[in-house]
């Protein structure tokens, strides 16, 4: 009897083992209509001066590389840094600059570079004379300046910079010295946890207090990680001259920012302290601001944040206490900060939420003026002249924002709300307030006498045309200077040059035209002057049809779609042919908000593996961007009705096509990319809507997501039908279509722990389900090695070609 029970436990091992075995594969590459777009030369990246005279191109290569993905990496505290390196890991590096007369079609590439250069960091100097940058050796980093009329860089420190915590670099407001982090004297050798010997557990305890965060990745999790982020965050603040001179500044310390006032007497310094947390990330551990003045004397510690491990529930939750203490950009050296008033709990009803407070120097305790209060949460300001600013609310709650015009010299003046309204509402944006330099080079309000100037992005019923208006902030009224009219470009308006001269920085671009950037005068009608002159690198989708259609799903509300057919597809013979689809959800309070059309068809066609038009070319109908509204009006949450809602816009985007004539519905594939993936797999299992799908870097089981995720903010334990009915993962015996499963194995963002994806692959696989899962090492939640972008595509493409194209039907 027990060899019997033997033999069937041995079979039973033997085919379940068989059932989840793994192939391994190496890097594949797309089929050559794919790779013809995906392999591509970037245009660089462009910065202008702001007298617009000069404007330096940054170039880098389109892809990282596995190799460069695979270096040593450091997860701690929710940074990820190369500790050979001192900076971030997934640091984004430029490999060329070059400078261009603003206007003129003439290149010069910058000379006296390292070879291979790796940069980042980049800084104008105060007069845009020069650039202050960093360069990664394989040592460490460096930093190096670059003068802009000679386009010549030289180095300027070794490479003892420390950019672990960001941009390590500040100018000093003449212009002659920059203030560095670099790499602490006291800094102690690392731990390799890989091959510590534990000397016992890791014990975390709870004291009867909520601590409702978000499931954080890279969190510290022992006292070797603690020990790692100190001394990788450790630096000391060095002043460096022009010709490579050194001097103290400050001491060792985790400084994690670092900020001149605009006239540059004061530094504004923050740094890090103990007690860290294995809970949260680095942002809410303890920390210090002092002031210190341009000589580095100590002139007030301005606030002690303790750690935040605990808050109250609710996205408008805040800590108590001084927060968003920053310089004041209408003088010289004055802070402002933020308290709240309703002890940061949403759930206190109160008249005023916050209060924004201005201090002056000395910053002595209690000298602080009180400069307005807001209904609901502050969202920032934006200073004048001496008695005018722009002030925000909001409450996520409502989706409402206010707009408020203020007195800042004189707090006993009630401040005027000049705008009310939902910020989901696209076509009532009344835009952004236009900014003005001041004499300090900071931005300010642009006003005359009472008038200031709006862009806004000009979204509306009858398409997007971008506008610039002018407003009495006094009387409300406002008066339209411009208004794009173009019906086959799209023309963003990207920031007002001199608005005394009406100069309007814009970008023009087509679904063929590869967007530039021009000058406009908008007092002179057609005044338009070319100053960058970027070719298309996308010649092979020039005959590919790009058409933005509207349609309304089953409850009447309005959506829309971009849709792409294949180059020289005859809309006439209405051949049908398969479909992809891709989409991400969005959650709104109101149906009119959620029914409005933000999409412009005049866009640049720009593929990217974050899409399906790529598979335009290989005869497929795509539409992208499908609107996937889930509305909940009311007291009613958007989650509450997640599955149906979601279900209704994919059967009204399939239907609308289907109705123009172009698609086998029996033919359509549904993909997205993290909570566009949670969609797609719970479409596969509550719709037989779509042929087969694929869902890349998602969440599918809710519940590891126990206090939050997306948009809700209802706990598990609040609303646990909602998330069971919504995790694909409860529901994965309904599944009958072909899934595949894509993750990176080193993604960082909050919720799609790779985890995610491997045990709802285990539970398809169990249930019989067709599925593949494919785990890209090294990646994090966006790829970015060539290798893995290529072999996602190639994996995509051989799973439409079988499943969708070639898809075989039962009769």
């Amino acid at each position: 009897m027990k060899k019997t029970y033997l033999y069937f436990f041995i079979c039973t091992v033997f085919i379940f083992t068989k059932a989840i075995s793994q192939e391994k594969l190496n890097y594949q590459k797309p089929s050559e209509e794919i790779m013809a777009l995906v392999d591509y030369d970037r245009p660089p990246a462009t910065l202008i001066d702001d007298a617009t005279q000069n404007m330096v191109l940054l170039y880098r290569d389109t892809y990282k590389s596995i190799e460069q993905l695979s270096e040593k990496e450091m997860r701690l505290g929710g940074l990820r840094i190369n500790p050979a390196t001192q900076i971030g890991s997934r640091v984004t590096f430029y490999d060329k600059v070059a400078v261009q007369k603003v206007g003129s079609e003439d290149l010069k590439f910058v000379t006296g570079l390292p070879d291979q250069p790796k940069l980042s960091n980049v800084n104008w100097s105060p007069d845009q004379s020069m650039m202050a940058m960093t360069h990664t050796a394989k040592s460490g980093t460096e930093v190096w300046i670059l003068d802009i009329e000679k386009a010549s860089a030289t180095k300027l420190t070794s490479a003892t910079v420390n950019a672990n915590m960001g941009n390590p670099i500040r100018w000093f407001k003449d212009g002659k010295s920059l203030l560095v982090k670099m790499l602490a004297d006291n800094k102690k050798a690392l731990i390799d946890t890989s091959i510590e010997i534990p000397s016992g557990p890791t014990i975390s305890t709870s004291d009867g207090s909520k601590a409702q965060n978000r499931t954080y990745q890279d969190l510290l999790k022992n006292p070797s990680d603690e020990h790692n982020f100190e001394q990788l965050a450790l630096s000391k603040l060095v002043q460096v001259q022009l010709d490579g001179s050194m001097s103290a500044f400050l001491p060792s310390a985790m400084y994690s920012g670092v900020s001149f006032s605009p006239d540059g007497s004061h530094v504004l310094v923050t740094q890090l302290k103990k007690p860290f947390s294995y809970i949260v990330t680095y942002g809410r551990f303890p920390k210090q601001i002092d002031v210190y003045d341009s000589s580095a004397k100590l002139v007030a510690q301005v606030n002690d944040v303790p750690l935040i491990e605990e808050m109250p529930k609710g996205f408008m939750s805040e800590r108590e206490g001084i927060r968003e203490l920053s310089w004041r950009s209408d003088r010289p050296h004055s802070l402002h900060y933020v308290m709240a008033l309703d002890g940061g709990d949403p759930a206190n009803e109160v008249a005023y939420r916050d209060a924004l407070y201005s201090w002056e120097a000395p910053f002595k305790k209690g000298t602080a003026t009180e400069l307005l209060k807001t209904i609901d949460r502050f969202g920032g300001v934006t200073y004048g002249d001496e008695d005018t600013a722009i002030a925000y609310d909001y409450w996520w709650n409502t989706r409402n924002q206010r707009t408020y015009v203020f007195d800042p010299s004189d707090p006993n003046k009630q401040p005027v709300i000049i705008s009310d309204r939902n910020y989901q509402d696209v076509y009532s944006d009344p835009g952004n307030f236009v900014t003005t330099k001041n004499k300090w080079d900071q931005n300010i309000l642009k006003l005359h006498g009472n008038k200031a100037f709006l862009i806004g992005q000009g979204y509306s019923d009858r398409g997007q045309f971008p506008f610039i208006d002018q407003m009495d902030l006094k009387s409300k009224k406002t008066k339209r200077l411009y208004e794009s009219s173009y019906t086959d470009k799209k023309e963003n308006l990207m920031e007002a040059i001199d608005m005394d001269k009406g100069e309007i920085l814009v970008r023009i671009e087509s679904p063929t035209t590869y967007p530039n950037y021009y000058i406009r005068d908008i007092d002179r009608k057609n005044d338009l002057k070319q100053i960058t002159f970027f070719e298309n690198p996308f010649e092979g989708l020039q005959n590919v049809h790009k058409e933005l259609i509207t349609y309304k799903r089953d409850d009447g509300l309005e959506l829309s779609a971009t849709m792409y057919l294949p180059p020289n597809y005859d809309k006439s013979k209405k051949e049908k042919l398969p479909m992809l689809l891709w989409a991400y959800p969005r959650e709104f309070k109101d149906k009119a908000s959620a029914a409005q059309n933000t999409q412009n068809p005049n866009e640049f066609i720009y593929p990217s593996y974050g899409s399906f038009v790529y598979w335009v070319m290989k005869g497929y109908v795509v539409l992208d961007d499908a609107a996937f509204p889930i509305v909940g009006e009311g007291d009613e949450q958007p989650n509450d009705t997640f599955i149906k809602q979601l279900v209704a816009n994919g059967k009204a985007a399939i239907d609308a096509v289907d109705e123009l004539g172009y698609i086998d519905r029996n033919r359509v594939a549904v993909g997205g990319h993290s909570y566009g993936a949670f969609m797609t797999a719970n479409l596969l299992a509550h719709s037989d809507l779509f042929a087969a799908g694929i869902a890349r870097s998602g969440a599918y089981n809710r519940t590891l997501t126990p206090f939050g995720f997306q948009s809700e903010e209802r706990s598990y334990w609040d609303a646990p039908e909602v998330y069971n009915s919504m995790s694909p993962f409860m529901n994965a015996e309904k599944v009958d279509e072909p899934l595949l499963l894509i993750h990176g194995q080193a993604d960082n963002n909050s919720g799609t722990y790779p985890l995610q994806s491997e045990r709802y692959f285990n539970a398809l696989k169990g249930l019989g389900a067709t599925a593949r899962l494919v785990m890209l090492p090294k990646e994090s939640h966006g790829y970015r090695a060539k290798e893995s972008i290529l072999h996602v595509l190639w994996e995509q493409d051989m799973w439409l070609e079988k499943y969708v194209k070639n898809r075989v039907t039962k009769d």
